[in-house]
């Protein structure tokens, strides 16, 4: 079953982030595949607000990792692109997937040899034929845990 959803504003996609951020538990993880500029971080901007987090949400482009403890749950926001040499495992991944917070991994394919079978996956697409600001949100579920999610998160 995969869902999909267009998008016309950054604050749209925020405001899906914001939504699902009740709905997540330590240990969910969240991956974000897509074009650059697509929406990966503007999405985990929404889904740090939702979780009551008041820093500021930036791309982790080049520190790979950031962590925010500050809210309901921490969040571990990971931009693995830099990893095309799949050299995810010296990161200590398991230690984050398995540990109190959620994780949301930005270009996930370069650490797919990493990633435990069940999480959600959601693909960002740029639809720049249609308008600048216009996307579409494939979300993926691998497993029940992100079923029942994606069927929640629907009904809100």
């Amino acid at each position: 079953m995969t869902v999909t959803v267009k998008v016309s504003t950054p604050e749209e996609t925020m405001a899906i982030g914001q939504k699902m951020a009740p709905l997540l538990e330590p240990k969910d993880i969240i991956l974000l595949d897509g074009d650059l500029g697509a929406g990966k971080t503007t999405f985990t901007k929404g889904l740090a607000a939702g979780l009551g987090i008041k820093r500021n949400v930036k791309s982790p482009t080049f520190t790979i990792i950031r962590e925010y403890q500050d809210g309901r749950i921490p969040l571990y926001h990971m931009d693995v692109y830099r990893l095309e040499d799949g050299s995810g495992d010296e990161l200590g991944l398991e230690e984050y997937f398995n540990g109190d917070g959620v994780s949301v991994v930005e270009w996930s394919k370069f650490v797919a040899d990493e990633l435990p079978a069940d999480y959600l996956r959601i693909a960002f697409k740029r639809l720049d034929d249609e308008g600048e600001s216009q996307r579409e949100l494939i979300f993926e579920p691998h497993g029940k845990r992100f079923e029942e999610m994606l069927k929640k998160l629907r009904e809100k």
